[in-house]
């Protein structure tokens, strides 16, 4: 009826559930957030590397005397090559440009750059004490070989009666190689440091692929101070051993060489007597010694590289 009270439905008893506890063996934990908040417990292994016994090195020298510096600049062009001989096989004890030494050391190798100036003391007293205190002594370059431009001006013609003392070293010491070429190529400086090695700390084997490079570098030194492009016409051409290759042509720095019917024509005009195409030339100098142990050759100094 209206106004009657709405019929009230009757309550259920309530069940008695029994209380979850919670582990005591299981701690609440934080979620992690972060990576670092990750604690990963793991065991380091310490590999110990095999310690290999330092090469016996041997010492090298660069004396810059009257020159360009782009010999020096070749040496620094070995780039990975350079890093492999210094850190192997030797120890550049004295640079005036890459080593703070002051005064010429005792070496095994010295590389003598430019020529030498009779008007300057201090550049014949510093060549000769590098020859007293080297067990090599190399004319690095042609200008310390034989004189280059230091010395002649075109064709023959010497210099102003200024410039008339630079002289090639070996008027001043004893050589006893010659690295010619303007400049030489850094193939050439990196052999000739990894055979000075060979000779000086190889054993039999290597000692004797070691002279048998050296020896025509050495027959340079005894052959004397003065080059030209006519020594390929007297050596070479005139021999029937000229083959046609151009070398001599593409290393002559100041273009006085040009092949004219498949053989090197030499303007002597031009020809500034710096021994590159001599000495670059496959057929002037290098020996039997070197053609029959040539591939033994390579392979040491590939296997000293690798």
């Amino acid at each position: 009826m209206p106004g009657d009270r709405p019929e009230q439905k009757p309550e259920k008893p309530l069940e008695n559930k029994p209380e979850v506890k919670p582990a005591a063996s299981q701690p609440p934990t934080k979620p992690a957030v972060k990576p670092s908040d990750v604690i990963v417990n793991e065991k380091v292994e310490v590999v110990q590397k095999e310690e290999k016994p330092v090469a016996d090195k041997i010492s090298i020298g660069e004396l810059h005397l009257s020159g360009c510096t782009g010999c020096l600049v070749t040496l620094a062009d070995n780039y990975e090559g350079l890093f492999k001989l210094l850190d192997d096989y030797a120890d550049l004890v004295y640079a005036l440009t890459l080593v703070d030494v002051r005064h010429v050391p005792a070496m095994d190798v010295c590389l003598v750059e430019g020529s030498c100036c009779l008007d300057d003391k201090l550049s014949v007293e510093e060549l000769k004490e590098a020859r007293a205190k080297s067990k090599v002594l190399v004319a690095y370059g042609a200008c310390a070989a034989y004189g280059n431009i230091t010395r002649f001006c075109r064709g023959g013609q010497w210099n102003q009666p200024g410039q008339e003392a630079f002289v090639p070293i070996s008027e001043v010491v004893d050589v006893d190689l010659y690295l010619p070429s303007c400049p030489p190529c850094p193939q050439a400086v990196r052999n000739v440091a990894v055979m000075a090695y060979l000779l000086l700390r190889g054993n039999d084997e290597q000692k004797s692929l070691a002279t048998a490079y050296l020896t025509p570098l050495m027959q340079l030194a005894q052959r004397g101070d003065t080059a030209c492009g006519c020594d390929l016409m007297y050596d070479v051409i005139n021999q029937g051993l000229c083959m046609g290759c151009g070398t001599c042509a593409g290393t002559c720095p100041v273009r006085a060489i040009t092949m004219e019917y498949g053989r090197p024509n030499v303007n002597r005009d031009l020809c500034i007597k710096c021994g590159a195409c001599y000495a670059q030339c496959p057929r002037s100098w290098f020996n039997f010694d070197v053609m029959n142990n040539y591939e033994g050759i390579m392979d040491a100094i590939r296997g000293a590289m690798q």
